[in-house]
């Protein structure tokens, strides 16, 4: 069985600028004089028709950290569970077992595992940061943290 459009559903696209007859000469639909009308008319991201824009109205006070934020890749500690017994969790492993992005491992961005969920696995975790209570949570699963910034102090 075919599966057919409805008659009328694809219509040819108007041609604009093409003479009065066309139905879309002329004025080609832009209207009459104006700044819209022209080629290469219209106004800038922000213009206000002259009144002072809103983003040079609003104060900046203050200072941002924004450019100064560390930014990690952050795991909950119930995302290890994927590994077995006694495996070692990196950097490499976790890209291998899909859990971090393939761009995070070539960046080498900062892996921090987060204390939400529960752990059943003896790990050996050797990644960047540890949360105090995840860092409790695989020690108490039999794990050990071997990095030396994650000895389960408390997060930046």
């Amino acid at each position: 069985m075919n599966i057919v459009k409805p008659k009328g559903a694809t219509t040819s696209p108007k041609v604009l600028g093409r003479g009065t007859g066309t139905g879309k000469g002329c004025t080609a639909g832009k209207g009459t004089k104006g700044q819209n009308s022209r080629a290469g008319g219209g106004t800038r991201l922000g213009f206000e028709g002259g009144q002072m824009p809103l983003f040079r109205r609003v104060a900046r006070r203050g200072f941002s950290n924004h450019p100064f934020k560390k930014r990690f890749v952050t795991l909950d500690v119930k995302a290890l569970n994927v590994f077995k017994d006694g495996d070692t969790v990196n950097r490499e492993s976790l890209a291998a077992a899909g859990l971090i992005r393939p761009r995070a491992h070539a960046k080498s961005v900062p892996i921090k595992i987060l204390g939400s969920g529960t752990i059943k696995k003896k790990l050996t975790v050797a990644v960047d940061k540890v949360t105090s209570g995840a860092a409790d949570k695989i020690r108490a699963a039999g794990g050990t943290i071997v990095s030396a910034e994650s000895n389960a102090r408390k997060e930046v």
